[in-house]
């Protein structure tokens, strides 16, 4: 298994926190489907798309990246990790355009039951997302050495483990926010 356990286990807590929230988030929309249905129509699905489009491919640049790691090629990972960093950041441009379309539309938070979980559960996702560039410099920093220890090389494991959790998660989100009807 790649990576250390401590990472696995922060994981796998992340993930059952996020199991909750759309366990949560299905439980009160079926208790006003016409509410949460009218609210997602002014959603535009071509945000998702493309930000889905991003974080998959940020993470075959991940898997590229580790695989390069293993095979000592001190070039070609560094440059993948920068190009999942900037599909994250791409990520994070089509995330604040949609998020301003809202809010210039006068839709917030505040303004029913869904735009709030919709909020939240972006919100925290796109936290994720930025811890995760974080995690992916460091990365960018520690594939250049010509020698690695064990123990960092399982942290770069462990690191790429997180950025292909924060993907997984906009998978789940993506189709639960914007088509579920």
């Amino acid at each position: 298994m790649p990576g250390e356990a401590g990472t696995w286990i922060f994981i796998l807590g992340d993930m059952s926190i996020f199991s909750g929230f759309f366990v949560v988030y299905l439980v009160y929309r079926s208790g006003d489907a016409q509410l949460f249905d009218s609210s997602a129509a002014y959603l535009q699905p071509l945000f998702g798309v493309i930000n889905t489009l991003l974080l998959l491919s940020s993470s075959l640049l991940v898997v590229v990246g580790i695989r390069a790691v293993r095979l000592g090629e001190r070039t070609l990972a560094p440059g993948c990790f920068i190009g999942a960093i900037l599909c994250g950041v791409g990520f994070s441009v089509m995330k604040i355009l949609e998020y301003s379309d809202k809010v210039r539309h006068g839709i917030t938070p505040t303004t029913n039951e869904f735009w709030m979980y919709f909020y939240v559960l972006t919100g925290l996702h796109f936290f994720h997302l930025l811890v995760g560039i974080g995690v992916l410099l460091y990365l960018t920093v520690k594939a250049r050495k010509v020698i690695l220890t064990a123990k960092e090389l399982a942290f770069i494991e462990g690191g790429a483990c997180f950025w292909h959790m924060v993907d997984l998660l906009w998978i789940v989100l993506f189709p639960l926010l914007y088509f579920v009807r």
